[in-house]
């Protein structure tokens, strides 16, 4: 038994971040949806609470790993995929900091601060993987790779509020150029060579968040809803309109952790348009927020459900 335990612990893949950035994401929604739709504000609390527990609980798994398995996470941080899934960790802190800022604003500006150097430290070692790298191919490319640019794209999101205005506009001009770059290679992948694997299928609702993220950070810089911000909003909104057209793939196929692909993307193009209401107050916002809304909360807890099956059926942390 204490070997088994071993083993999955071995195999703890730092992919888990990525439940932290769903259910901050879900969070940051119920509390835009209190202020804009009234709705009671214990809910995004509760929440919160259960997010930071879960970020604790990961952290402290992923530290014993790092310190009894310091090759397998260097492993991780050479992998042609896994790579990208490392910055969730500090954009599970950024995005912390964000859900904190109506509560504790000195306790999100730590938070913001350590996520935000975090980051800056992570897109510079995978943006130099990416350059000097040896063992990449066209294959290897798909949606995960925006993790480490989005991470940079939320940063105004606090940072504005906190006073670090021209330090929001630095991180928000590397995310932005750097999602153009990318959107042409991913496009080009997926046009020109062999489909995404299923296991990566989850990934494509990735593509929602630049712009999602992009256009609440854009409010958040300018403060006006001029035209770039809509142009980032309605983007988002027709890439999720797309992916809303294939479910019937999405629910064919098999639970991996990847699944949580799905979450805070949701989240994002949800935020956005509860954000486009509060701004417009135009009611087809209105109900098409609360209808994102409404699946969002179905799909975290059924992500919530289904990866504690996994859990228990120890599905997940084992040896690929």
């Amino acid at each position: 038994m204490a070997q088994a335990e071993t083993a999955r612990l071995q195999n703890f893949p730092v992919s888990w971040f990525a439940t932290v950035m769903g259910l901050a994401g879900l969070t940051i929604a119920l509390h835009r949806a209190e202020a804009v739709l009234g709705l009671p504000s214990t809910v995004s609390l509760t929440v919160l609470v259960l997010t930071i527990a879960v970020f604790v609980s990961l952290a402290l798994l992923y530290a014993l790993k790092a310190a009894r398995y310091p090759q397998q996470v260097k492993a991780e941080l050479n992998h042609p995929i896994k790579l990208n899934f490392a910055p969730t960790i500090s954009i599970g802190l950024i995005l912390l900091s964000i859900a904190l800022l109506p509560h504790h604003q000195g306790a999100s500006l730590i938070i913001w601060g350590l996520g935000t150097v975090l980051h800056l430290g992570f897109t510079l070692y995978v943006l130099s993987a990416w350059i000097h790298h040896t063992h990449f191919e066209i294959n290897h490319m798909n949606p995960a790779w925006f993790i480490p640019i989005v991470g940079n794209i939320l940063v105004p999101i606090a940072g504005v509020q906190h006073g670090f205005t021209e330090l929001s506009w630095f991180f928000f001009s590397i995310g932005l150029v750097f999602w153009l770059v990318l959107l042409t290679i991913i496009f080009n992948r997926m046009f020109f060579h062999h489909p995404l694997p299923g296991k990566l299928l989850p990934t494509l609702f990735i593509l929602i968040a630049p712009p999602g993220v992009g256009f609440i950070s854009w409010l958040q810089l300018t403060g006006e809803l001029d035209s770039f911000a809509r142009v980032l909003y309605y983007s988002a909104l027709f890439l999720t309109l797309m992916l809303f057209t294939q479910v019937s793939r999405f629910l064919k196929l098999q639970f991996f952790l990847s699944w949580w692909a799905y979450s805070f993307p949701m989240a994002a193009i949800t935020i956005a348009t509860l954000t486009m209401y509060q701004r417009l107050e135009i009611p087809f916002f209105k109900w098409l927020g609360v209808g994102l809304l409404v699946v969002l909360v179905v799909l975290i807890a059924g992500l919530v459900l289904r990866t504690a099956i996994a859990v228990r059926r120890r599905e997940i942390c084992i040896e690929e």
